[in-house]
């Protein structure tokens, strides 16, 4: 084959791969459509019954649904166990069913962002660099129950996860984390202000309003730890969204309002 002719077949090629890619997406698409919703087997649904409080409480609408993109992340994502820790089906479950919960106003682009899911045994250290007033850098390590990188990786404690199925204390590690991984996948519009995103006044004021509880020492029924910054704020939100909804319904109803919509989610609704 000449140069030439070899050339302009390599431009082809790469004229035609996005066609390719779109094409692929699409049959993919109609064949989901055509397989219709997808659901968790009896054993898997018993399974989170019996250690998952948002599963009993979500109706069944919403786990049907949550089963279905719980199903989809676990093709998708490879979960990968770290420290010795040996990945089970019940691990990789009750992280997707709960990462499902949030994720259902997201299309499936948002999902597939996703490259991976860690999982420690216990907190795990993470390195940090601190920059003081003289500009002097101290690297170092921090311990973590949790940690999102952008949109390639979450990492997780299992202890922290398993310590999250609490139910109503309002801590949940994957909860959290899901939170920041979809702000970092929308460009941190959820945490940030952005065009044409109304809410970011309401989580201004609500962000400065518990700051100034922080400040003052009285408690809080969003967890302090929302006081960092934004992006923060939003996460432990979600947090207190989900696992403590009629109270944040009643003490904060403009920002549980506002985060019913962001998820087009009513668990304060939930039995």
């Amino acid at each position: 084959m000449s140069t030439p002719t070899l050339v302009l077949l390599l431009a082809a090629l790469l004229l035609l791969t996005p066609l390719w890619i779109a094409l692929g997406r699409l049959v993919r698409r109609r064949w989901r459509l055509r397989r219709g919703p997808r659901t968790l087997a009896a054993a898997e649904r018993a399974l989170l019954t019996a250690c998952c409080p948002l599963y009993r409480r979500a109706p069944e609408s919403v786990r049907l649904a949550a089963e279905g993109r719980a199903l989809e992340l676990l093709e998708q994502v490879h979960f990968i166990g770290c420290n010795g820790l040996e990945i089970s089906d019940t691990m990789r479950l009750v992280v997707a069913f709960q990462a499902g919960l949030l994720l259902g106003r997201f299309g499936a682009g948002v999902r597939g962002e996703l490259g991976g899911v860690l999982l420690y045994p216990d907190s795990f250290l993470a390195p940090r660099s601190h920059v003081d007033a003289a500009g002097v850098v101290t690297e170092g390590e921090e311990p973590l129950s949790g940690e999102t990188l952008e949109t390639a990786r979450i990492v997780l404690s299992w202890a922290d996860v398993e310590a999250g199925l609490e139910a109503g204390d309002g801590y949940n590690v994957v909860l959290h984390e899901f939170a920041h991984f979809l702000d970092h996948a929308l460009d941190g519009s959820l945490s940030a202000p952005a065009p044409k995103q109304t809410w970011h006044g309401l989580l201004q004021r609500e962000y400065a309003a518990l700051c100034a509880a922080v400040d003052a020492g009285t408690p809080t029924l969003i967890d302090p730890y929302g006081a960092e910054d934004p992006a923060e704020f939003f996460a432990v939100a979600t947090e207190t969204f989900m696992e403590r909804s009629r109270e944040l319904a009643v003490e904060r109803p403009e920002l549980y309002q506002a985060l019913a919509r962001i998820y087009a989610l009513d668990p304060a609704g939930w039995a």
